[in-house]
């Protein structure tokens, strides 16, 4: 796969992966597989819309990950306040 995507779970990473990270791997993802680094105008919509839907499911399964010796990202994130 992509060599530039990195590890964005403990302990592979010191600390937890921010928005960035996670948006930075997905970029890279749909660049490898759609074989753009820049899509044309007329992509640049689908391409967008699917680093989005890859940054959304990367977090989703960042949060859901049980790594063991450690609490997941969901437990140690603070509540929101209303």
């Amino acid at each position: 796969m992509c060599r530039s995507i990195k590890t964005l779970r403990p302990p592979a990473m010191a600390e937890e992966a921010t928005a960035d990270d996670i948006r930075a791997a997905a970029l890279q993802y749909v660049r490898k597989v759609s074989g753009f680094r820049a899509p044309a105008a007329h992509n640049q919509e689908v391409f967008d819309r699917a680093v989005e839907a890859i940054a959304q499911a990367t977090e989703e399964l960042l949060d859901g990950l049980e790594i063991r010796g450690a609490a997941s990202r969901r437990a140690e994130a603070p509540a929101p306040t209303t």
